[in-house]
């Protein structure tokens, strides 16, 4: 399993001189299964450019996973380019919603007045489905979507595959009038995705100095997400989602201070910027028969 961020700005789209180490897309990712299959996390403005690679890869079918329906996690999908070809097959998964599904909540966006072309105009092959409340698989990789504590419907994501795991939970604020450290594991939110995680991608949108002003605007300080990290057992951290207001050189001070904050080996701990890549090979141990045990009485969606 490999995993390339093509965007890791949260809130707004920030291109510009002051933000060229760290990239100004905002959120997605995309995870390469080890049999080929296309995942795709989020549909920020970073959708765009990977909808061009895919396309000069010949890329027919691909998984995009919403984490919610914020328009900085969903507004480059008018422009992911594989939407607008005969052929294609691409599958959208999301949370769920008890009175509007999720084909309606997207088309608010995908058609006019607030874009010119509407879902049902779309060439390609659309498919929506409300990600399930249990393990599903997808090609190769096992997925499971859990709901985490952010403003409106919101879930992060689990892929495992071959022994791995990559944890994804993009707008997080699980420290929300509460001190993580007081809660136990099934109080905790989003530590079920998280546990013990090969790699995790977590918001850190905040300086410490900055959260009380925002506290209760869905996202985590860089304090409280290296103590949920901690806690969960993460192996490996990414910084995620960063403010649209913080230029590279004020990333870089972040950095230093959530080095100085966190427990884990030095080389562990790291913030996203577009471009990064990120392997998980297989497990020594792993087999694929082991792989298909372990998915016996899930729920699976075929590519």
């Amino acid at each position: 399993m490999r995993a390339v961020i093509w965007g890791c700005r949260g809130s707004l789209a920030t291109p510009g001189k002051d933000t060229v180490r760290y990239g100004g897309n905002t959120s997605c990712v995309e995870v390469q299964a080890a049999d080929g299959t296309e995942i795709i996390l989020d549909a920020g403005t970073g959708i765009r450019p990977l909808g061009i690679e895919l396309e000069s890869r010949g890329v027919t079918t691909v998984h995009l996973l919403l984490s919610h329906l914020h328009l900085d996690h969903l507004q480059g999908l008018g422009f992911f380019q594989p939407l607008f070809r005969e052929g294609v097959q691409v599958h959208i998964w999301g949370p769920s919603s008890p009175t509007v599904s999720l084909r309606d909540r997207i088309g608010v966006y995908l058609s006019p007045p607030l874009f010119p072309v509407s879902i049902s105009q779309l060439p390609s092959q659309v498919t929506f489905h409300d990600a399930p409340d249990q393990r599903w698989q997808i090609g190769s990789a096992t997925v499971l979507a859990l709901n985490i504590a952010h403003q409106g419907s919101t879930i992060g994501f689990r892929i495992e595959e071959g022994g791995r795991s990559l944890a994804y939970l993009p707008d997080h604020e699980p420290s929300l009038g509460v001190d993580l450290r007081s809660l136990g594991p099934e109080w905790m939110s989003g530590h079920d995705l998280a546990r013990e995680v090969d790699v995790l991608l977590h918001d850190a949108q905040y300086s410490e100095e900055e959260y009380p002003s925002h506290e209760g605007w869905g996202h985590s300080s860089i304090e409280h997400m290296l103590t949920f990290a901690s806690l969960a057992k993460a192996k490996r951290v990414v910084l995620f989602h960063h403010d649209p207001l913080h230029s590279d050189s004020q990333m870089e001070d972040l950095l230093v201070r959530a080095r100085q904050l966190w427990d884990g080996p030095p080389g562990a701990l790291e913030p996203a910027y577009e471009g990064m890549e990120i392997d998980l090979p297989a497990a020594p141990d792993q087999t694929t028969g082991s792989l298909v045990e372990n998915l016996a009485g899930e729920a699976q969606a075929g590519t």
